[in-house]
């Protein structure tokens, strides 16, 4: 049995790192075998040699994400913690030092997976990218943080985000009020992740307001709207692709103007679209995944950053899919 004793500079970046709710400490006590004890500004592990080693190495990577600039969640503290329990300790390290940080107006947005690291570093270094995942995985939030850094910073003039109009298995049937009020629920996903990351009164400023002959800086519109246009010194992030056809895809690809960049991202276990429609997501995957200045980057279960049941679901979707030969949930339902 051995005794480590962790010291913080005061007891508030100590309570910062499990989120300020000491039950999650006894999560830690029941993944790693090991007591947990905090009084002020000091935090013991006391155990086997290895559960208390690892249980130190869990805190110092938190403290290293806290100091980068990530705001500790609950979720992250039990995503972080049983991913060193599975043994991806070296990845998160790497994921949490050195951390690409994206310093918006209300809040930082950091990576909290080296999976999401080098999405980030991939939309920074190619015009296009595909961000390839399940829900959850951050590849949407993280694409319109990386948008509205470029166009705080100026390098862009516009951000321009789309999604196909596709309904989730169910219809919507007619829905009241101006086209901006019949399409939002389409988009709302979008304008979520700008008012979080900017607060009402920017979003709704670089939004602009089509109905008072505004416009503004983000744009943000179904796909179908893109067609015949040339979109120049924009970042253009496609949504939820895995519902475009192969004619959508091609469409919004080559809408791509000077200075401008793309991200598409989609879930290809996701597929809204009806039985006899091909996914434009599926098929740009083969036909470009060769084409220089293009990158594919994909994220997993271990990317999952929403409640820690999801990556769950997920896991076990993936695993049943293996067993039945399934491609997507429309098929499992087949059996």
């Amino acid at each position: 049995m051995v005794t480590k004793k962790l010291y913080f500079q005061t007891p508030r970046l100590l309570a910062e790192l499990y989120a300020g709710d000491e039950a999650l400490l006894a999560t830690v006590e029941e993944a790693l075998g090991v007591t947990v004890v905090t009084r002020d500004d000091w935090i013991e592990l006391s155990g086997e040699d290895e559960p208390v080693a690892t249980g130190e190495t869990f805190l110092q990577i938190l403290e290293t994400g806290r100091r980068n600039g990530l705001r500790i969640t609950k979720g992250d503290f039990r995503n972080t913690l049983q991913a060193v329990v599975e043994g991806h300790a070296e990845e998160l390290k790497v994921a949490f030092s050195d951390q690409l940080r994206i310093q918006l107006k209300r809040k930082s947005v950091v990576p909290k997976t080296i999976n999401q690291k080098r999405y980030l570093e991939a939309i920074r270094d190619h015009d296009i990218v595909f961000g390839i995942g399940p829900a959850g995985t951050g590849k949407t939030y993280l694409a319109v943080a990386a948008a509205l850094e470029a166009l705080l910073n100026g390098t862009v003039e516009k951000v321009i985000l789309t999604r196909p109009a596709v309904e989730a298995g169910e219809a919507l049937g007619f829905l009241p009020g101006d086209f901006n009020e019949k399409i939002r629920p389409y988009l709302q996903p979008l304008f979520d992740a700008i008012f979080d990351m900017l607060g009402s009164a920017d979003s709704e400023r670089l939004m602009g307001d089509p109905r008072e002959n505004r416009p503004g800086k983000i744009e943000i519109a179904p796909l179908a709207y893109m067609r015949g246009r040339t979109l120049s010194d924009s970042f253009v992030i496609l949504d939820e692709a895995q519902n475009t056809t192969p004619e959508q895809m091609m469409m919004a690809l080559t809408r791509l103007g000077n200075g401008s960049r793309m991200v598409i991202t989609g879930d290809k276990t996701q597929v809204d679209l009806p039985r006899h429609k091909y996914s434009g997501l599926k098929e740009a995957e083969k036909v470009l995944s060769q084409v220089d200045g293009i990158a594919f980057h994909y994220l997993d279960g271990r990317d999952v950053v929403r409640n820690p049941l999801v990556q769950k679901i997920i896991q076990a979707y993936e695993k049943y899919e293996a067993k039945t030969g399934a491609h997507s949930p429309r098929e499992l339902r087949r059996d």
